[in-house]
């Protein structure tokens, strides 16, 4: 099969020849790809970010956000038939640990994570488990929801987190109206009370925010924090979900939360310092928030299927990845990319 390989850090990816994955274990299922979303994390995996936290031999291949169709399976998997249309949970876990007995699959103590730690989706086939898939609506078209086995489900952790703290009368600001952000405006939406007051340093970004919902647009930048304490009558907003995550943003974000109020943080890349007199003297929380769990996945896919949650997402060939990337990586890319196998 063909597939796009990291094979050394700070490289463009290789597209070659490769064996087809092979079902080795019982619980194994091979998914014929239908589409692989294309999410920033790819980016710091090819710059080495993640090189000493994982430790993942290269070369393998990435894509960690999948959905497509149940082409091969093990002798003991009784769920799903062939041909089945699924999406893929990121994370292969055990069953065992008590991370995954809490239904916090994403802590497993014995995990494997396709397109990080073992081979992932820009390719025409994934190895996964029966554990980590979820069968798709039959309206439902794989191309068009992959990005939800990643972005959708880490927004809707964060917000899903934060809605009880979105009590009518109270403001939740959200960063960062990209691939994540759109999703968890709608989610936002969806589960809190909240006036939603949308960020982003890209108008049609902001545009697209409030089409989904959001109440408030402001231009990130360097007039962002006095818009903020202008729409919140100098108090600040009483939450807020970051999906961007850079020293800029973490040291705005401290600047536009209310007494008493709420950070969760969802981007990374930059660091958080924060006096503990602040935390202390404000009662400030600052919540980290990773990808969902699998429940959670589920219960995405269900919003998705009643209409409730769109995705903005363009289609690409799996042959134009590095493009793709590039255009990520440009800022050129508005909502999710996923490339589609031939």
């Amino acid at each position: 099969m063909k597939a796009w390989r990291l094979k050394a850090y700070n490289q463009p990816l290789s597209y070659e020849e490769i064996p087809d994955p092979e079902i080795t274990d019982p619980t194994d299922v091979i998914v014929k790809i239908g589409g692989a979303g294309v999410c920033r994390t790819d980016l710091h995996l090819i710059e080495g970010v993640w090189a000493e936290t994982l430790g993942t031999p290269l070369p393998f291949t990435i894509g960690h956000e999948n959905a497509g169709w149940v082409y091969k399976k093990g002798s003991s998997v009784t769920e799903f038939e062939i041909g089945d249309p699924v999406i893929v949970h990121p994370v292969v876990s055990c069953g065992k640990c008590l991370s995954c007995r809490a239904g916090e699959d994403m802590h497993c103590d014995n995990l494997k994570f396709p397109g990080l730690t073992v081979d992932g989706g820009y390719a025409e086939y994934l190895k996964t488990s029966e554990r980590a898939l979820i069968k798709l609506d039959e309206h439902v078209k794989p191309a068009d929801v992959a990005p939800l086995a990643d972005a959708g489900i880490t927004a809707y952790r964060a917000v899903k987190k934060a809605a009880p703290f979105a009590k009518p009368g109270t403001k939740v600001l959200m960063i960062g109206m990209g691939g994540l952000g759109h999703i968890g405006v709608q989610l936002m939406r969806e589960f809190g009370q909240a006036d939603i007051i949308a960020m982003d340093t890209n108008d049609e970004r902001l545009n697209m925010a409030l089409e989904y919902g959001a109440d408030d647009g402001v231009r990130g930048g360097q007039n962002a924090i006095a818009e903020i304490r202008k729409l919140t009558h100098n108090k600040g907003v009483d939450v807020i979900i970051d999906f961007v995550g850079t020293d800029e943003t973490h040291a705005d974000s401290m600047k536009m939360l209310r007494k008493g109020g709420s950070y969760f943080v969802v981007g990374y890349g930059g660091a958080l310092h924060v006096p503990s007199l602040d935390i202390i003297n404000n009662e400030f929380n600052i919540i980290g928030n990773l990808v969902g769990n699998y429940n959670e996945l589920y219960e995405l896919m269900q919003l998705y299927a009643k209409g409730k949650i769109k995705l903005h997402s363009t289609q690409y060939a799996l042959e134009e990845a590095d493009k793709v990337l590039h255009l990520l990586e440009e800022g050129k890319i508005n909502g999710r990319a996923v490339l589609v196998p031939s």
